[in-house]
């Protein structure tokens, strides 16, 4: 195993270092936050394909392979398929607005009032969402170390926090970059065809496995359409993914450098269920279906090779963990902060906004790290941050970008309509039923609907400055480093 250890340490050295790079780069609040929006093709791709394939879509991809075949592919399929509907259809709009926060958007969209109630759905959100992937530490670093779940999460979650708050976006690209190479060799050069050769061939595959398991609809109907709803509709709107659609260098790299991303992850879909229907035919009684990845590794990959795919799980978590930190110390920053003590005084400059969301970063993080050991079920914290997601804000959002209708007061009602329907029925029904969403998003679309019909129009000046900005023009640019000593 030393060659192992020495695998996952160079990794973990090397992400601090970038992370000190970054640091050097990040001078202005657009580079700290949205890189610059200097991402050509290649590092836009790498990174959004980085973000969305975290640890669930890996370890958990890979379970739910384990457990119903090639069907479990179907959970990272829908994300695969939201980040296609979101390249395709909305990307090259969003990156023309030249905003930070889905918020933002919002305000422009609305007239300025429906900012600071869908700032704290969303902080909700991507708070949820880093304390997920920092969860997912324990689990890696025990099949490592044989460490303690408490030290797990923090050395895991300093790494992260440390880099993230040193560079911002700037250090999280190169590091997604890094985690989004170590990925694909680790997972779909090394582990899937080792797995599928270590299981006898996909002949002796289905000889040994009943049919179910080749069946691409075995896992439900009524699963992949929940699916759907959480995770193809959740790419459209999270904060975490448009964050990395304002890093593109142009509205047409944003929309095909996602579609390719999109694309790598129906590939890594199909390959996780893969590579867990091998693991059901080599261990068919493991303890629990997420156990089957460590499992497979530990026991089927030679020395070195498992210490590069076991740095591979760990860069799929960290690269969710960065993005959904940053996302959240941005979103409580601008968002939340700036609304609630007022507006940002006229002397601040840019330096001094780097230095803001450097602190939010770091605070959110240490927030972050701390929940995360206090909570046991991943599952169940995922699940309550897509349903506020979904319910609450899918519908005021894509409202915004088709209806032109749609108004200020609809989209705050929709927001606390959808998000408190949620929460009701999470109380009725049980975090992990379906019924919450399902309920919680025609809630949200009636309310939205109805109020916006019912109340005035949106003022027309506000949404013509609105046109101005989804052509690109008209947007206060901040890319610039502010001169020393103006």
């Amino acid at each position: 195993m030393a060659v192992d250890y020495t695998v996952i340490v160079v990794y973990l050295a090397g992400m601090l270092a970038m992370g000190w790079w970054g640091m050097r780069r990040a001078r202005s609040k657009s580079e700290f936050l949205v890189a610059g929006r200097r991402l050509g093709p290649a590092m836009y791709s790498g990174t959004m394909a980085a973000i969305v394939l975290g640890g669930a879509s890996t370890i958990g991809g890979v379970g739910l392979g384990y457990q119903y075949g090639l069907s479990g592919a179907w959970m990272v399929f829908t994300i695969g398929l939201g980040l296609l509907a979101l390249s395709i259809l909305f990307s090259a709009r969003i990156a023309r607005l030249k905003v930070y926060t889905v918020s933002e958007m919002l305000d422009l969209r609305y007239g300025g009032r429906a900012g600071l109630i869908s700032g704290v759905v969303m902080w909700a959100y991507t708070l949820m969402l880093a304390v997920t992937s920092t969860i997912a530490y324990a689990t890696i670093f025990d099949v490592l170390f044989d460490m303690n779940r408490t030290v797990a999460i923090i050395l895991g979650g300093s790494i992260v926090v440390v880099y993230s708050t040193l560079g911002g976006m700037w250090s999280i690209t190169l590091t997604d970059m890094v985690q989004f190479v170590v990925k694909t060799i680790g997972v779909l050069l090394l582990l899937l065809p080792i797995a599928v050769v270590k299981a006898g061939g996909f002949s002796q595959m289905k000889a040994k496995l009943p049919t179910s398991y080749f069946d691409p609809l075995g896992i439900g109907g009524q699963t992949i359409f929940t699916y759907v709803l959480i995770y193809t509709f959740g790419m459209l709107i999270g904060q975490d993914i448009w964050q990395r659609v304002f890093t593109a260098r142009s509205d047409r790299t944003a929309k095909w450098g996602g579609t390719v991303a999109g694309t790598y992850c129906l590939a890594y879909a199909l390959a996780g269920a893969v590579i867990g229907t091998a693991a059901k035919v080599l261990y068919p009684k493991l303890g629990s279906p997420d156990d089957a990845f460590a499992t497979i590794v530990k026991q089927q990959l030679p020395v070195g090779v498992r210490g590069l795919v076991l740095a591979a799980a760990l860069a799929a978590v960290m690269s969710t963990s960065s993005g959904a930190l940053i996302a959240c110390g941005t979103v409580a920053n601008n968002d939340i902060w700036s609304r609630l003590r007022g507006a940002v005084r006229r002397d601040e400059g840019e330096h001094d906004e780097v230095k803001g969301n450097r602190a939010f970063i770091l605070i959110m993080g240490v927030a972050v790290i701390g929940t995360a050991i206090a909570l046991n079920n991943v599952v169940e914290a995922l699940t309550v941050a897509y349903n506020l997601l979904v319910g609450g804000l899918l519908v005021p959002i894509l409202g915004g970008l088709l209806w032109k209708r749609g108004t200020a007061h609809g989209a705050l009602a929709s927001v606390a309509v959808g998000g408190l329907a949620v929460i009701g029925l999470m109380a009725a029904y049980g975090i992990l039923a379906n019924e919450p969403v399902y309920y919680g998003l025609l809630a949200s679309l009636a309310t939205y609907v109805v109020v916006s019909l019912v109340t005035k129009p949106t003022e027309e000046a506000v949404l013509a400055a609105w046109r101005e900005r989804l052509a690109g023009r008209g947007a206060a640019t901040t890319d610039e480093p502010a001169a020393v000593g103006a």
